[in-house]
């Protein structure tokens, strides 16, 4: 597998960890007030969306024609596989901690420090580092970043840029 397929495949998982932490039972959001408020959406629901989605477009890279169209079909079933099992893969408070470092190395990291962190109870860990300030054509001060998360024993790494929004969070505007 080529550099390129591995980090692509990478940012598809983490993209999916991070995203699935919006995705929560129906219990779980009535009992801790969730942002779905009991939609009926779980963490494995929207991995499996990112997944699919990630996969068509890493699908559509191969081959043309008919072999392009193999390549979508193949990689939005094998997407979906997978993004399914990393979003439920990550509880609430693994997200927490990541969100925590994650919002605190984009604030306050120097450029190419990297922040660590773990849960504990499940052993899920990994860490942050962001690069320097810039501003992108709206305005706002981003940052390029690069994150590691460990899941089970397994290691990804991908890449992306945060954007500081107004109210001084930082929401990521791109991975890969």
């Amino acid at each position: 597998m080529t550099s390129t397929k591995t980090r692509a495949i990478a940012a598809l998982v983490v993209t999916s960890m991070l995203v699935s932490a919006c995705g929560a039972s129906n219990a779980e959001n009535a009992r801790q007030g969730g942002i779905l408020n009991g939609g009926g959406i779980t963490k494995g629901d929207v991995g499996t969306v990112l997944g699919a989605a990630g996969g068509a477009a890493l699908g559509s890279r191969i081959g043309s024609g008919s072999g392009r169209v193999a390549g979508i079909a193949v990689g939005t079933l094998l997407g979906a596989g997978l993004g399914r099992e990393i979003g439920a893969s990550l509880d609430r408070a693994d997200m927490n901690f990541y969100n925590t470092t994650q919002q605190q190395a984009l604030e306050t990291a120097q450029p190419g420090q990297t922040l660590p962190w773990q849960n504990p109870q499940s052993g899920n860990n990994g860490s942050f580092t962001p690069s320097g300030y810039y501003t992108n054509n709206e305005g706002q001060y981003c940052r390029e970043f690069s994150q590691t998360i460990q899941v089970g024993g397994k290691s990804e790494r991908a890449f992306g840029t945060a954007c500081r929004q107004q109210d001084g969070t930082w929401r990521v505007v791109n991975a890969n």
